[in-house]
């Protein structure tokens, strides 16, 4: 009787008959043998066929075998070092489960917007696939960090009645009589766990109602939220950065074979340790200047200004005080320069952006309350936000990861849209 084995564990099976529910990859014949590329998810496997070996009715249900029929398959596993996998199935039995007709993804190019209405199919693709499982093994990482150094997973809610960083991209719902609007940051509220329980971390969806259309954004994206107690915002970096280097090392250690699936230069990844490379704002305005691009202190950068200044640097780079009058009311002014304030972005080599936005956040009441009247934000919506300080406050650091974006710079991927099973864009709410 055959054991029930999954792909991922045939080196397990070496000489012993399995049965593995799979689909088919593909398939080619010389003759009297059949060559079936088969996957189950797991991983795949190459299950030969041969006519003069197995029964007829075995080898007439090989030949009907279409693209992503399902099947039971049994055979016997034996080592191919010639195969990617280092094994290979002699086949001595198929159950038909289901023959397919038609698949409308074959392996020709087809243009991104038949993937994208195929979504749900496309997953099943090596390329898509692989993905999917790096984006797993981030997630499993990310977990395996704060879980490690002293932190608890928090749930912030996905229904607010405020906005967190006071900006109108918000998608709006009605909570019976109330206006809500569904989540851009679970920040606030991590803020208050922070008070409860020191280091906290939020991992969740989030949304932003913003009309843009670059390789960078995603409607629907989730956000890995730190908040630590007691922390200023020189240790925040430097979780920051052990933090990246450590979900990034991760990965290559668990997801060698997937990187190569996705065609990722792994050698640009192995360098990505702590420390990582800093850079102010205000050096930061002199260096883009040097390089031709006409941008004036006090303005934001865009795409191309990250980009210049992330290809002067092989690791993640720190782009740190930034001008007050565009970051979020909530960070904390540097002592000495009240015009800038304590926070940094991350910027990501290779040109995928910003990955994280952090700060040390106000403590000071009086001057958070100032906040809220430069920025006309409501002092009822956000009392709770000012207890905070009222009651017990300290000096305290946190910041996003966008996992969306992490995934594309790990993967090397073109476009986000292929970072999330289903993504949701500005022209896209299906499937």
């Amino acid at each position: 009787m055959a054991n029930k084995s999954v792909i991922k564990n045939v080196n397990e099976h070496v000489g012993e008959a399995v049965v593995i529910g799979c689909w088919v990859n593909n398939k080619r014949s010389s003759g009297k043998i059949q060559f079936l590329q088969l996957r189950d998810g797991t991983g795949y496997i190459q299950g030969v066929v041969v006519k003069s070996e197995v029964p007829e009715q075995v080898w007439d249900d090989a030949k009907s075998l279409t693209q992503e029929s399902s099947l039971y398959v049994t055979g016997i596993i034996r080592e191919e070092p010639r195969s990617q996998s280092g094994y290979e199935m002699t086949v001595t039995g198929i159950e038909v489960l289901h023959l397919t007709e038609n698949y409308p993804i074959t392996p020709k190019e087809h243009g991104v917007d038949f993937l994208m209405d195929h979504r749900h199919l496309w997953l099943r693709s090596a390329k898509q696939r692989a993905v999917l499982v790096i984006r797993a093994e981030i997630i499993r990482a990310v977990q395996q960090f704060f879980n490690e150094n002293g932190f608890t997973k928090v749930d912030p809610p996905i229904l607010t009645p405020t906005s967190a960083e006071g900006t109108t991209n918000l998608f709006h719902t009605k909570y019976f009589e109330e206006d809500a609007y569904l989540t851009q940051s679970g920040q606030l509220y991590m803020e208050a766990a922070a008070m409860a329980l020191g280091r906290v971390y939020s991992f969740g969806p989030t949304f932003r109602a913003e009309k843009s259309k670059t390789r960078r954004h995603l409607i629907e994206f989730w956000m890995i939220e730190p908040e630590m107690a007691f922390t200023d915002h020189e240790e925040s970096l430097r979780v920051q950065e052990e933090f990246i280097s450590f979900v990034v090392q991760s990965v290559l250690k668990n997801c060698r074979a997937e990187l190569e699936a996705v065609g990722r230069d792994v050698s640009k990844l192995e360098n990505i340790k702590a420390p990582f490379p800093r850079i102010t704002y205000d050096d930061a305005i002199k260096f883009l200047n040097e390089k031709g691009y006409e941008i004036a202190w006090g303005e934001d950068f865009g795409a191309p200004h990250e980009t210049a200044i992330a290809e002067a640097n092989d690791k993640p780079v720190f782009i740190t005080h930034y001008p007050a009058s565009f970051k979020a009311f909530y960070m904390k002014p540097h002592p000495e320069r009240p015009e800038v304030v304590l926070c940094a972005d991350m910027i990501a080599p290779e040109g995928y952006g910003e990955i994280i936005g952090g700060s040390q956040r106000i403590d000071d009441p009086a001057l958070l309350e100032e906040r809220f009247k430069e920025h006309n934000l409501s002092m009822d919506a956000y009392k709770w936000y000012m207890d905070l300080r009222t009651y017990g406050s300290v000096p305290h650091s946190g910041f996003g990861l966008g996992l969306e974006r992490t995934v594309a710079w790990i993967c090397g991927l073109d476009h986000v849209r292929e970072t999330i099973p289903f993504p949701r864009t500005l022209y896209r709410l299906y499937p």
